[in-house]
């Protein structure tokens, strides 16, 4: 059986979910902590009764400890050099959300990657409910047949003080990556360009856009459209966003939380003005974990059969490609090719 011998990078960012789910692998195992301060990395230790090391040095704790798995959970600022300096280390690494703080770092990332022949998976725990995962399946099996159109508002009004309501992109930048990326996983295509209108509407508490109306045209030829909103009081939606999928047999709604329904059209009703729809509402059908626990299993898994994770970084750089080309054409005011 594989034993990972894991390193904890930025212990004074890391959740609980992150660290409940590790301790819970038969597998997996923490063997040092490191944090630039070392009192954050000493106070988890103690938290959590664990007897291990504690460094302020990346590259000491990755040589001294003889691990072979990274997760870094530092702040944005630090993972190009977190993640490249494991790697090159001859470490995996599982790591928060985004791969790097500027395209150009991020693609550095992912050569480091192919360079070391090392893996690098991104949490993207909002791709595990049973939800998304029974909607994603429905699609993928040809229920609503081919898909023309995606949709997702996301409406939300967070007070979250601090960082964000000084950013310049807040919703972009920090939140809608999740949207974009479950976006690519529903239709199994990747984006191929942008239209972007980013403001701030009148009354919001941020200082920079926290509002977005984004365009993407899909591979598959389907056109993903994006209306987001981190300052709106009533009728929220869920963080997960709501959503509508059109296809060329009927249509899909999820709310994000609920189970997705389904209105299939009624070939009986040929030549009414408007087709009769049979309503489906979707029965559960992923039976593994949800969240971080879901995405944790995944990156585990993936290295236990010698694959790529789902959510690796050679794949997550096409949704933060996404992001950043959103920003872009918010700043230029014209559609940005996604393409190579």
């Amino acid at each position: 059986m594989i034993q990972f011998k894991i390193i904890v990078a930025g212990c004074g960012s890391m959740s609980n979910e992150w660290i409940d789910c590790i301790e819970k692998d038969e597998t997996a195992k923490i063997v040092a902590l490191m944090d630039v301060k070392i009192e954050a990395a000493e106070a988890m230790a103690k938290r959590r009764g664990l007897q291990v090391p504690c460094y302020s040095d990346l590259s000491e704790a990755l040589a001294d400890t003889n691990g072979n798995l990274l997760i870094d959970v530092t702040i944005p600022a630090a993972h190009k050099q977190v993640v490249t300096t494991a790697l090159r280390s001859g470490y995996h690494v599982f790591g928060e959300k985004p791969i790097a703080e500027t395209l150009e770092d991020a693609v550095a990332v992912v050569q480091a990657a192919d360079e070391t022949g090392m893996t690098y998976a991104v949490m993207q725990n909002r791709r595990y409910t049973k939800p998304i995962r029974t909607l994603q399946q429905l699609v993928v099996e040809n229920k609503i047949g081919q898909i023309g159109s995606i949709h997702a508002d996301f409406f939300i009004g967070p007070r979250f003080g601090g960082f964000r309501e000084q950013m310049d992109s807040p919703l972009l930048v920090d939140m809608a990556i999740h949207t974009f990326d479950q976006a690519r996983f529903l239709t199994g295509a990747d984006a191929v360009s942008v239209y972007c209108h980013e403001y701030n509407p009148l009354g919001s508490w941020y200082e920079g856009n926290a509002a977005a109306v984004c365009i993407f045209e899909m591979s598959n030829g389907a056109v993903f459209t994006y209306r987001g909103s981190w300052c709106t009081d009533g009728h929220k939606t869920s963080w997960d966003a709501d959503w509508r999928i059109s296809g060329s047999k009927g249509s899909a709604r999820w709310d994000g939380e609920s189970a997705p329904v389904l209105e299939i059209r009624d070939e009986s009703g040929t030549g009414e003005f408007i087709f009769p729809v049979q309503t489906v509402t979707a029965k559960n059908r992923w039976p593994g974990k949800e969240g971080h626990a879901g995405c944790l299993d995944e990156m585990f898994a993936s290295l236990k059969e010698n694959r790529l994770a789902e959510t690796d970084c050679r794949d997550n750089i096409k949704s933060m490609k996404m992001v950043f080309g959103a920003l872009e054409s918010a700043r230029t005011g014209a559609k940005v090719s996604l393409i190579d």
